[in-house]
C-alpha cells in the first residue's frame, strides 16, 4: 500500500533500513533522489535559461549537488549556492565532492527572470524558521516569480505537521522519496507543495512495512476491502436501517438531508425520527425516507425494538441542550450490534457536539462501555475546540496530532472537519484526506457528510473505515458539481461516485 504517510522521523528509519538491507548504501540512496529531481527538472523546464541549485548542509543539500552534476552532464547552464559545507564524513559531503559545480555563498543568491530555482536546502526534517541567507533566497525567488522545484519538501514547511516556519518556497513542482510526508497534505504546506511527485529511489514497500505506518492518504485502497458489495440474495434489512434525529419544525431540512444521503450510500432503509410538533413538515418533504415520531428516550426504544436500527445521525439541526445529550447517550447503552436491538454506530455531528460542550466526559464515558456502539464525531474547528478545549489550545500540536488526541480522549472516530481533515481512531491509526473540493464549504454540506457516514456504518462497515470512506466519497461528490454547489445537490452525487467505485474494481479487494 503506498498510501502510508511517513514522519521524518519514520523516513529517517526507512532510509537506515534501506541502506541496511542494501544492495544501496545512503550515498546510493542520495544518487537516486537526485536523479529523480533532475529528470523532473529536464522533462519540465527545458527552455529554462538557467537553473538555481540551492543546497543545505545535510541530506537534502546532497541531493542538490547531484542534481547540480547531472544538469551540468546535460549542458544546462547551472549555478549552485550552498548555506554552508555538509558535515566531514558524510554522504552530503560525498556529493559535493563530486559535484563539477562550484558553490558559492547562499548569502549572496541573485537571479533573474527566465531561470528556475531547484530548492535542496532543508527537505521535511526542518523543525525552525530558515535562517537569514536561506529566508533571504525565498524572498528573491518569490519576488522573480520563478519557477521552485522542491527536494522533498518546500524548505520552510514542516513535513509533521504542515505548518510554514516564517518563510517558506512555494513550490511548482515537489519530488517527494518512497511516501509522502503529512506536511504534503496538511494546511498550509499542502498549498506550498504545488504538484507532488513520489519517486521510488530503492527504499521498498517490505521496508516501509517494517516501520507499521499508523498515518495515511484517505485514498479507496486505505478502505475499500472493507466497502459494502450487495450479495445477490441482499434485501434492504440486511442492508442495514439508520434512524436520523430531526429538529423542530423550523429545523428539519438538515435532518432530512442526512437522511437522503445514508439511502443513497446505501443504507436499505431510513426513518427520520421528529417531534411530533414537526411531522407534517418532514411528510410534506419525505418520499422513499419514513418517518416516526421521536419526542422521548422512551420514543427512541420503542423504535430501536420493533426496527432493529443499525445506526444513528444525531445532530444536524437538531438544537442545542439536554434533550441532545439525552438521546445520544441512550443510544450509546443501547448495546452494539448483536445483542436484542444493538445498533453499529452513532454519528454525532453540530448541535449533537456542541450539546456537550459543558459536560464531554459524559459523553466520553458513555462511548468507553463495554458493549457501547461506535462513536464517530464530526467536529469543524469552532467545535473541535468546544468539545477538546485543552487539545485545541495546545499550538505545540499539528491537526494530525490534535485529532489522534481527541480520538483516544473520547474512545471516538474524530471527523476533524476542514480543507485537510483528518480522520483518526482511538486505536492510533489516522488518515489525511486530500480530494478536499472548496465548493463543499457550503451550509448543509456537514449534514450530507454525516449520513453518508450512518449509510456505511449500517450496512457493517467499521468506524474508522467507514469515516475514510466518507469523506472521500464526500468530496469526489462535491467535485462532480463543481461550481454552484449547494448541499442538496450532494446527494444525487453519490450516485456516479459509487457507481465509480464498483466499475474500477472494488469487488478486486476482497
Amino acid at each position: 500500500m503506498s498510501n502510508e504517510l511517513l514522519s521524518p522521523a519514520e523516513m529517517a528509519e526507512a532510509d537506515r533500513l534501506a541502506i541496511a538491507a542494501g544492495p544501496l548504501d545512503g550515498f546510493g540512496l542520495m544518487r537516486r533522489a537526485g536523479e529523480a529531481v533532475a529528470a523532473v527538472v529536464l522533462a519540465r523546464y527545458p527552455q529554462a535559461s538557467r537553473v538555481h541549485v540551492l543546497c543545505g548542509p545535510g541530506n537534502n543539500g546532497g541531493d542538490g549537488y547531484v542534481v547540480a552534476g547531472i544538469l551540468r552532464d546535460s549542458a544546462v547552464d547551472v549555478l549552485l549556492w550552498a548555506s554552508g559545507p555538509p558535515r566531514a564524513g558524510s554522504d552530503a559531503a560525498l556529493a559535493a565532492s563530486r559535484c563539477p559545480v562550484k558553490p558559492r555563498p547562499l548569502a549572496e543568491f541573485v537571479a533573474e527572470t527566465g531561470s528556475i530555482v531547484v530548492d535542496a536546502l532543508y527537505g521535511a526534517g526542518l523543525s525552525k524558521p530558515l535562517a537569514d541567507d536561506a529566508a533571504s533566497a525565498v524572498d528573491r525567488a518569490t519576488e522573480l516569480g520563478l519557477p521552485v522545484i522542491a527536494v522533498d519538501l518546500p524548505s520552510g514547511v514542516s513535513g509533521a505537521s504542515g505548518e510554514v516556519l516564517g518563510r517558506a518556497f512555494r513550490a511548482e513542482v515537489t519530488v517527494t522519496f518512497a511516501r509522502k510526508k503529512p506536511g504534503h497534505l496538511l494546511l498550509p504546506g499542502r498549498q506550498m507543495c504545488g504538484e507532488i511527485v513520489l519517486a521510488d529511489i530503492g527504499i521498498g514497500d517490505g521496508v516501509i512495512a517494517q516501520l507499521e505506518p499508523r498515518t495515511f492518504e484517505n485514498t479507496p485502497p486505505l478502505w475499500v476491502g472493507k466497502f459494502p458489495v450487495l450479495a445477490v440474495d441482499t434485501h434492504k434489512y440486511k442492508r442495514g436501517h439508520v434512524g436520523v434525529f430531526s429538529g423542530g419544525p423550523s429545523a428539519t431540512g438538515a435532518a432530512r438531508l442526512s437522511a437522503l444521503a445514508a439511502a443513497r450510500s446505501g443504507a436499505g432503509a431510513v426513518t427520520v425520527l421528529s417531534p411530533a410538533n414537526a411531522m407534517q413538515v418532514n411528510a410534506a418533504h419525505l418520499t422513499s425516507i419514513m418517518l416516526r415520531k421521536a419526542d422521548t428516550v422512551a420514543d427512541m426504544h420503542d423504535f430501536i425494538g420493533e426496527r432493529r436500527p443499525s445506526a444513528f445521525v444525531l445532530g444536524p439541526g437538531f438544537g442545542v441542550g439536554e434533550k441532545a445529550r439525552d438521546f445520544a447517550l441512550a443510544v450509546l447503552s443501547a448495546g452494539r450490534h448483536g445483542a436484542a436491538g444493538g445498533i453499529d454506530g452513532l454519528v454525532l455531528d453540530a448541535d449533537g457536539i456542541t450539546s456537550f460542550r459543558e459536560a464531554p466526559e459524559l459523553l466520553f464515558e458513555a462511548a468507553r462501555l463495554p458493549d457501547a456502539p461506535a462513536l464517530v464525531l464530526t467536529p469543524h474547528e469552532g467545535e473541535f475546540a468546544r468539545l477538546f478545549p485543552n487539545i485545541a489550545g495546545d499550538k505545540v500540536l499539528s491537526k494530525l496530532d490534535r485529532a489522534r488526541a481527541a480520538a483516544e480522549r473520547a474512545n471516538a472516530v474524530i471527523i476533524y472537519k476542514g480543507a485537510d481533515t483528518v480522520i483518526a481512531a482511538p486505536d492510533g491509526r489516522a488518515a489525511i484526506n486530500g480530494n478536499g473540493a472548496p465548493w463543499l464549504a457550503t451550509a448543509g454540506s456537514g449534514d450530507v457528510l454525516a449520513g453518508i457516514i450512518a449509510g456505511l456504518l449500517a450496512q457493517g462497515m467499521p468506524a474508522f473505515e467507514a469515516a475514510c470512506a466518507a469523506v472521500w466519497i464526500h468530496a469526489e461528490a462535491g467535485s462532480h458539481c463543481g461550481p454552484g454547489l449547494i448541499a442538496e445537490d450532494l446527494p444525487s452525487a453519490l450516485a456516479p461516485v459509487l457507481r465509480e467505485l464498483v466499475d474500477s474494481g472494488i469487488r478486486t479487494a476482497r
